[in-house]
């Protein structure tokens, strides 16, 4: 077994150590009989075990019984050329369910019999592809608040005349009926009007923006009316660069957000929203019809400690119409969605009882930011 277990000591060792835990993918060093003779952070994490406890087995102990990595790592050896292979199902009592990985293993060639793997989990990639399901179903939103604007709100408004009319001459029982037509008509015309939204592909203004900003905004509006008695706490990286966006769409996102955070956790006393920012080199979105790949290092985080969102409804959720909310339209999150999207980012949503994170992924600005043309300052506060 290799004595690279443990951490090297030496200022360029010690450089190298940190960059590997530094990325974010799940990295091993298998060496030539097998044992897993280096493990970064991620890895540790990804198999619920220690560098050292892992440096004490064969790979194979960790790994189902005849998964494809075996023989990838055999044929590596054999070829001492790099492999990828995509969409490896590594499940198991051990590592749990779906954990499906795209592998990269690659020789090292200083240390003949020795294989390097990178573990790329599904679970990003899926989630960027149902983000584009997303946006194709808010464009099929736009098609039909088009056509509702037109066949529908033109006939309410004839409907809600004529109910208006009839209250005039009608006793007290049935004027309660005339109300009612004028209370429904109005319901679905403001629910047109929502959709309407939808159908606004107008370009709109974006200027580099202090994220902090507008969460500070966000947080200053939900604490003075529907978060009033829940803790909202922050968890800022102070040196993100600006984002190129417009920030009174950005300020509806969050409010969103925010609110739908607050509304989950109801009146629990120990409540609590976070709101996190942070920057996740490596995360990089295709351009349909180029080759073109856009970055997506900034990540902004709601997190609420409510009771979770349904696991069936949680792939959905973006979808028009979807809500758990007993009044709710479920047009909030589809527009959330939109929003970012035409951003150039993505939306997505991981929840589990008592922790519900939705994580916005935008691209950084190259400009400075517009206000003040300074680096941001906001700190860590609680």
């Amino acid at each position: 077994m290799s004595e690279m277990a443990t951490a090297p000591a030496g200022g360029a060792n010690d450089l190298s150590m940190a960059v590997l835990n530094a990325i974010q993918n799940p990295v091993i060093l298998v060496d030539e009989n097998g044992f897993v003779a280096f493990a970064n952070w991620e890895a540790e994490s990804f198999f619920g075990a220690s560098a050292n406890h892992l440096a004490r087995h064969d790979i194979s102990a960790f790994i189902p019984f005849g998964s494809p990595l075996l023989t990838l790592i055999e044929q590596v050896r054999e070829r001492r050329a790099p492999v990828n292979e995509y969409r490896v199902d590594l499940s198991s009592p051990r590592l749990g369910a779906d954990k499906l990985v795209d592998l990269y293993v690659a020789p090292v060639l200083s240390q003949p019999g020795s294989v390097v793997i990178v573990f790329q989990e599904r679970s990003m990639a899926d989630k960027i592809d149902r983000q584009l399901t997303h946006r194709a179903a808010a464009r099929s939103v736009t098609g039909l608040a088009s056509m509702l604007a037109h066949e529908i709100k033109n006939p309410l408004s004839g409907i809600r005349g004529a109910a208006q009319l009839l209250e005039t001459s009608v006793n007290d029982e049935d004027r309660a009926l005339t109300r009612l037509i004028c209370d429904e008509t109005d319901r679905i015309v403001s629910l047109v009007d929502r959709m309407e939204v939808f159908s606004d592909e107008r370009p709109v203004d974006r200027v580099p923006l202090n994220i902090h900003s507008v969460l500070d905004h966000v947080k200053a509006i939900a604490k003075a009316g529907f978060a009033r008695s829940i803790k909202i706490s922050e968890n800022y990286d102070p040196s993100l660069p600006p984002v190129f966006a417009n920030r009174d769409q950005l300020v509806q996102v969050f409010l969103n957000l925010v609110k739908n955070a607050a509304e989950a956790i109801g009146d629990r006393a120990d409540g609590e929203i976070m709101l996190t920012t942070a920057y996740r080199p490596g995360i990089r979105l295709s351009v349909a019809g180029t080759r073109e790949k856009i970055s997506l290092p900034l990540e902004f985080c709601v997190h609420d400690n409510g009771p979770g969102v349904p696991a069936d409804l949680l792939p959905h959720l973006f979808d028009p119409f979807i809500t758990t909310k007993t009044n709710g339209s479920g047009l909030g999150l589809a527009l959330v969605a939109k929003i970012i999207g035409g951003h150039g980012g993505i939306v997505e949503c991981d929840s589990q009882h008592n922790r519900t994170t939705f994580r916005v992924l935008m691209p950084a600005s190259k400009g400075l930011a517009a206000d003040d043309e300074t680096p941001m300052t906001k700190g860590t506060n609680g």
